[in-house]
């Protein structure tokens, strides 16, 4: 229940929530307290002195003050008054005024902003010019410390919000400025460009390059114009006052803002779910914006999020569909390409059979487009071989979580993460791969003191971060989890209540775990024993445990069992079902959850209805108007399948949606035979992929931002994305794309919007029931299951699990080895995986200049001892063979990776690192075995530059403090509080 409470302001009595900070208090209450450094998800800083009230007769800076009952403030006394125009003028003495030609003059910038709302009537301190240069050395931002005021917002950003810990204000020194490890340029940094600090800068001193000349009518003039003009309205203001020159500004402001458009959308990278404005002019992208209310990273984005999105406006765009004649493409319209698909399609299907097609549904398109494609494959076609590529990375955790407690998706928030006494990471890059999930952990570790373990082959930054990191050989995950599940049973370390009332199958169980010593455990995985016993004593004394994992877990021949393994460790501690516990598989493509959710699974309808249970038949046919009957009651095939009996002649015709098949399947060479074969093959696509150049017809769909649709984070959070931009040129949103292509097939279900789709589905599905655009409204959110009335399923588990009997179930295992291991011919261990700065197979984030600068070029990690035993120097070009081809590589030196296994990111190269893998899969799931690849390694007679660029953020050595040292700036003797005058205020 919240507190209420009153506060007496100037005389005058508001009520409202207690204990919330004073700015914001007064701010819902109508009442604009000024202030420049603070910002509601950074908190009171100090710095700027432009917030300062009268409390009990001392004056009192604002921002740190919370309400409370009985708290009186005066605003209107005239110390209070002064202290505060004091404050202001001193942040004036840092800023060269220069609004009206100044690109954030948008009504965004809080300088701006309070300085007219002061009524500010001079610059009082003179500007004069700082002895620091401008850094434009970053391709994404500028620092210009002409405009910094150093208020440190960015450095409390990055030190204590992402954790970069890059950023520091050098406040004891003759001319302060922001400092990017301690003096380097930003480029030459530990910067890893998540545009935080630009984000939350409350000027122009760190903009985003894309603003440069491009945000209103005077931004555009060159600079030997702009001066001149910035000089006479200077010499203007000394004889007329500030105000009739910011009334100029004022009106500039005006005039920008309806030529400036800002859309909230969701980001369409990894699985966090960002969401944010993006600031368009036409069709340029100015900005992109994160505001607090975002649901699943408030202010927070990463490289890609923030930067990333010049594939929008790409040349090499498909805006028109393309049809193979002859072996080549020529452009054709949507009637011609469209009828011969749905024309094509139906002659398979009547020439073979409905199971001689299928479908796969992109994990990075919209909720709509993947029910569409599953109900094309089922309503139209009558088969279930339908999917999507969670198939090639989440599946076997999604499996592990339906064995043990009900739901294929995390059990609780971003939130429950944070509340966490100890966070486990097994077999995640979390800071690369999820960089925003990353922060709030290393956040809460650095300022809350929550413990993190990590588990992983490799040494990333987690676990350069980690209070216990543990090294296993690869492949061996079941057998330390089943170890520590073991040491709870024997050690008393269980939640004994938990397991009495909510878990089947305890006793089985622990008479399983028999095999799972800490001695065998030791022998297999190469872990300590002393530290596999630190590891269960911190999780199982802990009274909150998130466990977090990705594909280091799942991308094994038993990724399903060390997954299940992983999911029976928190069942035995009890860390389900209450605030701040729970598994979290982390999802990699911003909507593989979403795919999976609405139907693209080769098992399960929307709302993971299984295929084969007739009462779920029968509903999903009355729902379509359809008999029963006329829906198939037999899985199809996964994707993986699929590729593998189109090989075989099995699969005639394909419809691929947004998926990089040929880039992205394991055993490149299989796949690419297989699609040779087919009769038919569709491609809906962006660009002419990998995957496209074996189409026989590629239709051009949009991206997210010129189309409406939803999607569905990692937290099962489903989001509103809305349309940024027209599509450019005839390219089509893929909703429209699909409800066309089912029309001329004989069903027109006649939709005009995704809202009515998702409307279909939320009536047929019960697990989406409450789901309704209108409930997802601007920031608006739901996680499922969403009941009819509406309310939604933060936290899972809470009064019972997801099976039959309300219970969860203990699942015994058995250890099995990887299926491809190193030998005497193939000798090491190839790993994989993203990088921070990539996507996938490049094709959004290659054509951004400004990521390739970041990262040019692919390459392979070898440790320091191999790299000495094999002769092999940073440069130095290697080739790697497996089992079934060959790829060469620069290599780089390093101790992320140890003895005989090397790391090889998966964006790079016409085909990529699946070249090397293999068809060997998880049995359960058919996930291939990605991780699980031998090779052997030929050091080449060929020396090139490093392919790690040197300004790559790896290099950088970050300077770690507790954030904004104002302390320092308050103890320099030439510093005197308001609203006494500043003798030096340009200085600090």
């Amino acid at each position: 229940m919240t507190t209420r409470c009153t506060v007496v302001l100037d005389g005058q009595s508001l009520s409202g929530r207690a204990d919330q900070p004073l700015i914001d208090f007064l701010k819902e209450r109508g009442v604009d307290l000024p202030h420049v450094c603070y910002h509601p998800s950074l908190g009171a800083l100090e710095t700027c002195d432009a917030c300062w009230v009268e409390v009990g007769g001392e004056l009192k800076r604002g921002c740190t003050l919370k309400s409370a009952e009985g708290l009186t403030v005066s605003l209107g006394s005239q110390r209070a008054r002064a202290a505060r125009e004091e404050g202001m003028d001193r942040l004036l003495a840092k800023h060269e005024l220069y609004c009206t030609v100044c690109e954030n003059n948008n009504g965004d910038c809080t300088l701006h902003n309070t300085m007219v709302d002061m009524q500010i009537p001079i610059q009082r301190y003179e500007f004069q010019r700082k002895p620091h240069e401008k850094d434009t050395s970053s391709p994404f931002y500028t620092y210009d410390p002409d405009q910094c005021i150093l208020c440190g917002r960015c450095v409390e950003a990055c030190q204590n919000v992402e954790v970069n810990e890059t950023l520091s204000i050098d406040f004891a020194s003759e001319n302060p400025r922001v400092l990017w490890d301690g003096g380097k340029e930003i480029n030459d940094s530990s910067c890893v460009h998540c545009g935080h600090c630009v984000t939350v800068c409350p000027c122009n001193a760190l903009m985003e390059n894309s603003m440069d000349g491009k945000a209103g009518p005077f931004t555009a003039m060159p600079w030997s114009l702009k001066r001149p003009m910035i000089e006479i309205i200077k010499k203007l203001e000394t004889t007329t006052g500030a105000v009739p020159v910011s009334g100029l500004s004022e009106i500039d402001m005006h005039l920008r803002q309806p030529e400036i458009k800002r859309t909230k959308t969701v980001c369409t990278y990894c699985g966090v779910g960002c969401s944010f404005e993006m600031w368009t002019r036409d069709r340029h992208i100015l900005k992109v914006q994160p505001v607090p209310e975002a649901p699943a990273n408030g202010i927070s984005t990463c490289i890609k999020g923030k930067f990333a999105w010049d594939f929008v406006n790409s040349k090499q765009r498909l805006t028109m569909p393309l049809i193979r004649d002859n072996g080549r493409f020529r452009e054709a319209s949507w009637d011609e390409a469209l009828d011969l698909v749905a024309r094509r399609l139906l002659e398979v299907r009547e020439a073979h059979g409905p199971d001689s097609l299928g479908f796969i549904g992109s994990s990075k398109g919209s909720n709509e487009q993947a029910y569409l494609v599953q109900k094309i494959a089922r309503r139209i076609i009558g088969t279930n071989n339908v999917d999507n590529s969670s198939r090639y990375c989440q599946n076997p955790a999604t499996k592990g979580l339906f064995r043990t407690v009900g739901y294929g998706g995390d059990s609780g928030t971003i939130e429950d993460i944070e509340k966490a006494e100890v966070v486990v990471i097994v077999g995640s890059n979390t800071a690369e791969n999820h960089p925003v999930i990353a922060a709030r952990i290393k956040a809460a570790q650095k300022l809350r003191g929550q413990k993190l373990i990590v588990v992983d082959p490799r040494k990333h930054e987690m676990a350069e971060r980690a209070d216990l990191f543990l090294r296993p050989n690869s492949g061996t995950d079941l057998v330390w989890a089943s170890a520590l599940s073991r040491y709870m049973f024997d050690h008393d370390l269980t939640d004994r209540e938990f397991l009495a009332r909510w878990v089947n199958g305890v006793e089985e169980y622990r008479q399983s775990l028999a095999p799972f010593t800490l001695a065998f455990a030791e022998a297999e995985t190469g872990i300590a024993r002393q530290d596999l016993a630190e590891a269960a004593e911190t999780i199982g004394r802990a009274q909150r445990v998130c466990l977090l994992w990705a594909m280091g877990i799942t991308q094994h021949s038993h990724g399903s069992d060390a997954s299940t393994a992983l999911s029976n460790l928190l069942l035995v501690t009890g860390n389900y079902g209450k605030p701040g516990t729970g598994g979290y598989p982390m999802r990699g493509h911003n909507n593989v959850q979403g795919a999976s959710d609405f139907g693209c699974l080769r098992d399960r309808y929307p709302g993971y209805d299984h295929v084969e249970d007739d009462e779920a038949r029968k509903r999903w046919a009355e729902g379509w108007g359809i008999s029963p009957e006329e829906l198939s009651n037999e899985a199809g095939y996964g994707n993986f399948l699929m590729v593998q009996a189109a090989d075989e002649g099995e699969i005639k015709a394909m419809y691929i949606v947004g998926e990089e098949t040929a880039f992205s399947d394991s055993n490149t060479y299989n796949v690419l035979s297989g699609f040779e074969k087919l009769e038919f093959m569709v491609v809906q696509d962006m660009f002419l992929s990998r995957t496209a150049e074996y189409a026989d017809v590629v239709l051009p769909a949009c991206p997210s931002v010129e189309q409406e649709g939803t999607y569905v984070n990692t937290e099962r959070r489903i989001q509103r994305s809305y349309q940024v931009l027209e599509p450019l040129g005839d390219s089509r949103p893929d909703w429209r794309i699909l409800t066309d292509l089912a029309a001329r097939m004989g069903h027109d279900w006649g939709y005009t919007h995704p809202a009515e789709i998702m409307a279909e589905c939320a009536r047929i599905a019960p697990m989406f029931a409450g789901v309704s655009y209108a409930r997802l409204e601007g920031w608006k959110s739901q996680l499922w299951p969403v009941s009819a009335d509406g309310t939604d399923s933060p936290l899972l588990y809470t009064d019972g699990f997801a099976n039959e009997d309300g219970k969860a179930n203990l699942h015994p295992l058995e250890w099995q080895p990887p299926e491809e291991a190193p030998d005497d011919d193939y000798d090491l261990l190839l790993d994989n995986g993203r990088l921070r700065e990539h996507f996938q197979g490049t094709n959004q984030t290659g054509r951004s200049e400004g990521i390739r600068q970041q990262l040019p070029h692919g390459f392979v990690e070898v440790s320091p001892e191999l790299a000495a035993e094999r002769g092999i120097e940073e440069g130095t070009w290697v080739r790697i063979t497996s089992r079934r081809d060959s790829i060469e590589f620069p290599a780089v030196i390093t101790d992320r990776v140890r003895g005989k296994t090397l790391f090889m990111p998966i964006h790079f190269g016409k085909t990529g690192v699946n070249l090397l893998t293999g068809e060997h899969n998880d049995p359960d799931v058919q996930t291939p075995a990605y991780k699980e690849t031998a090779v052997k390694l030929e050091v080449l007679d060929k020396r090139g530059t490093p392919p790690l660029p040197a300004h790559n953020y790896r290099y950088g050595r970050p300077t770690p403090t507790q954030g904004v040292e104002v302390e320092v700036k308050w103890m320099r003797g030439d510093y005197t509080p308001p609203p006494a005058q500043q003798s030096n205020p340009r200085k600090m």
